[in-house]
């Protein structure tokens, strides 16, 4: 996993939620990122390491987007860990 390639998931993840309303506001929560925020952040190590780090934390919600986006789970800690 390149970092390059781990912030396109990042982004692709990113995306993903923003369909997703309720995963979208637990994320809002958790991180304490804004909208507005989220919006300047969008495409940065620092916002595609939050982005990634909320969903390693869930679980279902990285399942259900790893099976939309039909991505081996395990490419998620590999991307997070390129983003470090």
């Amino acid at each position: 996993m390149t970092p390059e390639r781990a912030e396109i998931l990042a982004l692709e993840a990113l995306g993903w939620l923003a369909g997703q309303p309720e995963a979208m506001q637990g994320f809002l929560n958790l991180s304490g990122i804004d909208v507005a925020g989220l919006r300047d952040g969008a495409g940065t190590s620092e916002v595609g390491a939050a982005v990634l780090d909320f969903l390693l934390g869930d679980e279902p919600v990285m399942l259900r987007f790893c099976e939309d986006m039909q991505i081996d789970p395990r490419q998620m800690q590999a991307a997070r860990n390129a983003l470090a």
